[in-house]
């Protein structure tokens, strides 16, 4: 399970460093993606998780795997650790998702998500602190 929050800083040539808790569970080559119908930020998913997501999306009706394919897959790159622990943000996913000069890394569960901190931000002030926290209590968290 990824779990955690870190900040790194993209440098010049769009390379960001993968935070050190995460490169276990990712490996040297991963999947990054963008889906604009769920938040404005980049998806990190290891290629075992990929294949796992793969397997419950060809289940889908027939219009919703080619949406799939054409939205999601359409948006995916592979990437590859470097010698230094960074990857290389295509500009397009990066300017998709807002990014600039930092990135912050949420681990969710089994992915990443990279934010632009400023959109988190303002994403954050969307949510429903009184709904959050009926659901949280109701599973005694």
């Amino acid at each position: 399970m990824l779990y955690g929050r870190y900040e790194h800083t993209i440098d010049a040539k769009n390379r960001v460093f993968i935070p050190a808790k995460y490169k276990d569970a990712l490996g040297n080559s991963f999947k990054i993606t963008y889906n604009k119908l769920m938040n404005q930020c980049i998806l990190v998913y290891s290629d075992l998780e990929w294949e796992e997501l793969q397997k419950k999306v060809s289940k889908l009706p027939t219009l919703q795997y080619q949406y799939f394919i054409r939205e999601i897959c359409s948006n995916t790159v592979d990437v590859q650790l470097d010698s230094q622990g960074r990857i290389v943000l295509p500009q397009f996913l990066k300017d998709r998702a807002g990014l600039e000069k930092n990135a912050l890394f949420l681990g969710v569960g089994n992915h990443l998500e990279i934010w632009s901190p400023e959109i988190l931000d303002e994403k954050n002030k969307e949510v429903d602190i009184e709904e959050l926290t009926r659901m949280m209590m109701e599973i005694g968290f």
